[in-house]
C-alpha cells in the first residue's frame, strides 16, 4: 500500500513529538487557495501554546528537510486542535465521551430532517459507528455518513 504524504510525515515526526511529551492529534497535507500546507496538530494535558508550536516546528523542520520527499512547496503549520477540535481518531471518540458535539452529515437524515445538529457524544460502538444522544434518544451513524464531528463551543 502506498502511503500518502501525511502518513509519511506522521511516521517521521512521531518520535520527536513523543519525546517532547506532546500528543500527535493529526497531520494534514492540504491545498488551500492554491497553496500547500503541511499542518501538524498537537495537544498536551497542559494545553498547547505558541511556545510549544514553535519548539516542535524547530525540531521537525530539519527532519522534513533531510527526508525531502514532498515535491511541492508548502508552508509548515504546527498548531493546537483548538477548543472546537474536529474528532477524527478512535481515541478521541472515547476521550470526549459525554461532551456536546456539532455533527454535519453529508445528507439530511430522514428521521432528524436535518444534516447539521448538536448532540452528546456517547462514543464508538463495536463496529466503529458513532453513537450519539439526541433529545434523550440514542442515535447511531456510520462514520462514512458524517462529514464532520467537532466539539461544540458553548459560551
Amino acid at each position: 500500500m502506498k502511503k500518502n504524504t501525511a502518513q509519511r510525515v506522521e511516521e517521521l515526526i512521531k518520535p520527536s513529538v513523543d519525546e517532547l511529551a506532546y500528543e500527535l492529534v493529526d497531520v494534514e497535507y492540504v491545498k488551500e487557495a492554491g497553496v500547500y500546507y503541511l499542518r501538524v496538530i498537537i495537544d498536551s494535558p497542559d494545553g498547547i501554546g505558541l511556545d510549544e508550536c514553535e519548539n516542535l516546528s524547530r525540531v521537525i523542520n530539519p527532519i522534513l528537510d533531510e527526508n525531502d520527499f514532498i515535491v511541492e512547496n508548502y508552508f509548515l503549520e504546527v498548531c493546537s486542535p483548538g477548543i472546537d477540535r474536529v474528532l477524527k481518531r478512535e481515541k478521541e471518540f472515547s476521550k470526549y465521551s459525554g461532551k456536546e458535539v456539532e455533527v454535519k452529515l453529508y445528507k439530511n437524515d430522514e428521521e432528524l430532517k436535518t444534516k447539521h445538529f448538536e448532540a452528546t457524544l456517547v462514543g464508538l460502538d463495536e463496529k466503529g459507528n458513532v453513537e450519539l444522544e439526541y433529545n434523550d434518544k440514542k442515535i447511531i451513524f456510520d462514520r462514512k455518513d458524517i462529514a464532520q464531528i467537532r466539539l461544540a463551543v458553548k459560551f
